[in-house]
């Protein structure tokens, strides 16, 4: 088994619904994301998936987040904008662009720290 990961940031504030604390007022993190793939083979040139294909669809996602009130795309109906719904968020919607590449890689998890020492991660069973 292969796994390779590619990490970044983005910079957006949140406040938690319903949160009984200091969570529940807007405030920012700079989060930080990890992406890693899986494959049980590789291709026909030795990869299990082009480190500039992972960090191009990685990129067209953490823009969507990057300096934005994070409340705003993750309404009431889709949840509060944790750690962790976040990190299922990038997870779908990288899963949804790879699959589409022709290669033997998946998505395999998501982390994301919103501070040092913070993480939440998502991945689904195999």
């Amino acid at each position: 088994m292969y796994e390779v990961f590619v990490e970044t940031h983005f910079s957006g504030a949140h406040r938690l619904r319903n949160y009984n604390g200091a969570c529940e007022f807007l405030h920012g993190h700079n989060w930080e994301v990890r992406i890693t793939c899986r494959s049980r083979e590789l291709d026909s040139i030795g990869l299990a998936i082009d480190f500039k294909t992972l960090k191009k669809h990685m990129n067209e996602v953490t823009d969507k987040l990057d300096h934005v009130d994070l409340n705003e795309l993750f309404t009431e109906e889709i949840g509060n904008p944790s750690a962790e719904n976040i990190a299922k968020f990038i997870f779908e919607e990288m899963n949804e662009r790879i699959k589409a590449e022709n290669t033997p890689a998946w998505i395999h998890r998501v982390d994301i720290w919103e501070t040092p020492g913070n993480c939440a991660s998502y991945f689904e069973e195999a």
